[in-house]
């Protein structure tokens, strides 16, 4: 009878547990969506760098966003580094700019290229504050503005770059094709964005998000 006890004990335990992980905002996305993760080393170096530079303006010492535009469009080379831990905590696929190509197609999967100039439809290479909050007609219908601490990337408030999501793009990896061009915005897949709306929201100090090649 005790034993019985015990395993009925250890049982809802474990389920409780589970279910507060779920709900936590830190927790993490949903479990399969982004896998797999990247090597936490290609991005560590850089981690390091944006801690520097986020304790330096006050920014969050909890996480930052790297995205790594070397790396093949079709991967995850999106990573929500973990300050504290020291390693990747999510990470996803995202969007960069078509330029001249078509929109929605992933001819520059490899090769992307950049510019800050309006129109260009291009994305920019550089550091953002991830910014305000509002409605957007993309994905689930948020948006945070990027605020460009860059020469690169200045203009990105006037060229309407913005972190959103977007349907088209898809919540796994899909090498060798790649993800689907935007107009210049890193937009992520609805269910990602669902995740890093609710851990946005609960920071206390502004994130830095981080384009590089």
């Amino acid at each position: 009878m005790r034993i019985y006890v015990i395993t009925i004990l250890l049982v809802t335990l474990f389920f409780s547990c589970a279910q507060d992980t779920r709900s936590d905002p830190g927790a993490g996305p949903p479990t399969g969506t982004v896998q797999p993760l990247p090597d936490t080393v290609r991005f560590a170096g850089k981690a390091r760098e944006a801690l520097t530079y986020a304790r330096a303006r006050k920014m969050s010492t909890n996480r930052c966003i790297l995205i790594d535009m070397s790396v093949h469009s079709g991967l995850n080379r999106l990573v929500e580094w973990d300050f504290k831990t020291g390693s990747i905590r999510s990470a996803t696929l995202v969007t960069h700019g078509c330029g001249t190509a078509a929109w929605a197609a992933d001819h520059s999967r490899q090769a992307p290229r950049f510019s800050n100039v309006p129109e260009s439809h291009l994305s920019s290479l550089g550091r953002y504050r991830i910014g305000a909050r509002g409605p957007s007609q993309w994905g689930i219908g948020v948006k945070y503005l990027l605020h460009g601490l860059d020469t690169t990337n200045n203009n990105a408030l006037k060229r309407y770059i913005v972190l959103h999501s977007w349907d088209k793009v898809q919540n796994r990896e899909v090498y060798p094709s790649g993800a689907p061009e935007s107009w210049g915005c890193p937009a992520v897949s609805d269910a990602y964005m669902t995740y890093l709306d609710t851990v946005l929201q609960n920071e206390k100090r502004p994130v830095l998000l981080w384009i590089y090649y």
